[in-house]
């Protein structure tokens, strides 16, 4: 079974990177900056963990206020390195454990967390500005990553205590993963900062201080803060070491603290702090009613007959095709596909199962081979194809068999456009 092996808290200010690409560790104003990070460089050195949880938030940077979460984990197999308005900083892909996001995401959302997921987003400062300082090398990465990306931009923002909950589900989550992996839980963010208004370049040293105290010997109390009572005390932008409260969530009530620093160059106090868990562990592991109810709730869906749930293991391995037929909504891509449908299968690097599949229409191949249905609903809109003719195929039946079964055997319709056109099937006009 995977283990926790402790929790490593850290600021994550792009401040952090810039030390790192322009090798300032002998400058004095940076210096401080990388022996905050060697203890925990050397912690992890020796307790070799398989896996690191990356627990940060984005910056406006591959989340956007089009669609913004409160708790959006990762299940990618790698993750590249955002440009976040300067180019991207010459650092390798991130390799990322999708089987263990998986895993974690079933088990949150049974214990009634409304998680997001992301695929295809790139990451930027708020994870890789401490993961560069972490990793050994820049030519590749010591660790894969599950990452948690966490909305503490535009309120209304998760609250202290709901991240401390959060935490001990995941402990839950990790402790429950069949493999026997050793994993480090990352806290990223803060510490007291503001960076907008009149009042930013507030900073509160006391605070941060008082905070870290808490945090390791009485983190019950931090959850009785309001978000309000943490922008008082730390700025605005400090709020987001809640997410900190994810990490402490998870690990033992009593903790180790191995290391402690703290630094205030200019805008940010940053901390570094590693925990370990000083309760004893339980002398089984509690896996048995987790995962009865991580299976409930599709439990018995696989033997209905015709019938394919689409779920996180089939949305990763299925995710070119799906964005290629979400794509459909992109007149160009749409022009691309009906002018040179070969071009436009190797320019999204579709399998030549995949694109022999949409050549042939083949619907019910593409359903179980894990397309969502409303990416065919497109594509039958694209080429002319009506939502009728597609359920007919799907069962196995011609278009006359399938409407004898409907109340109105004459209506048959698809998603509409003003790109449509003339549809030969459409006798009845129907919308």
């Amino acid at each position: 079974m995977a283990t926790i092996i402790g929790g490593i808290a850290c600021s994550h200010t792009p401040t952090i990177g810039f030390a790192v690409d322009r090798n300032k560790q002998d400058d004095p104003v940076w210096a401080p900056i990388f022996e905050a990070f060697a203890p925990v460089k050397a912690w992890l050195a020796e307790k070799k963990p398989d896996v690191l949880f990356m627990i940060y938030n984005d910056h406006v940077t591959s989340f956007f206020f089009d669609h913004y979460s409160a708790f959006t984990l990762g299940i990618d197999q790698r993750y590249e390195v955002a440009d976040e308005g300067g180019g991207a900083r010459d650092l390798p892909p991130v390799a990322g454990h999708a089987a263990l996001s998986r895993h974690i995401g079933h088990s949150l959302m049974a214990a009634e967390f409304d998680m997001s997921f992301f695929q295809d987003k790139k990451l930027d400062h708020g994870c890789l500005s401490p993961l560069s300082m972490l990793n050994n090398g820049k030519s590749d990465w010591d660790v894969p990553i599950v990452p948690l990306a966490v909305g503490v931009l535009q309120f209304p923002v998760p609250s202290a205590a709901r991240c401390y909950k959060l935490g001990k589900a995941l402990r839950d989550a990790i402790e429950s993963y069949p493999e026997d992996l050793k994993v480090a839980i990352v806290a990223t963010g803060g510490l007291s900062h503001q960076v907008h208004g009149a009042r930013c370049g507030f900073n509160n040293p006391e605070w941060d201080l008082q905070f870290l105290e808490l945090f390791e010997k009485d983190p019950q109390a931090l959850t009785r803060l309001t978000l309000a009572d943490y922008a008082e005390l730390g700025g605005m932008e400090g709020a987001e070491v809640i997410m900190w409260l994810i990490m402490r969530g998870a690990l033992s009530a009593q903790v180790k603290k191995i290391h402690q620093s703290y630094y205030l160059p200019s805008m940010t106090g940053i901390a570094t702090a590693i925990y370990e868990n000083a309760s004893l562990p339980l002398p089984k592991p509690r896996t048995a009613d987790l995962r009865h109810t991580m299976e409930r709730e599709l439990a018995g869906a696989e033997a209905l007959s015709g019938t394919h749930p689409f779920t996180l293991e089939a949305s990763l391995r299925t995710y070119r095709l799906n964005k290629f037929l979400r794509d459909m909504v992109d007149p160009a891509h749409r022009e691309l596909f009906l002018n040179d449908p070969q071009a436009a299968y190797a320019k999204a690097g579709l399998t030549a199962e995949e694109a022999d599949m949409l050549q042939r229409r083949d619907w019910d191949a593409l359903i179980r081979y894990g397309v969502i249905f409303f990416g065919l609903e497109k594509l039958g809109a694209v080429v002319g194809v009506s939502n009728l003719h597609i359920y007919a195929a799907m069962r196995g039946q011609t278009l006359e068999q399938f409407q004898a079964t409907r109340n109105a055997p004459g209506a048959l319709y698809s998603v509409t456009g003003k790109d449509a056109g003339a549809l030969a099937w459409d006798q009845n006009k129907q919308g």
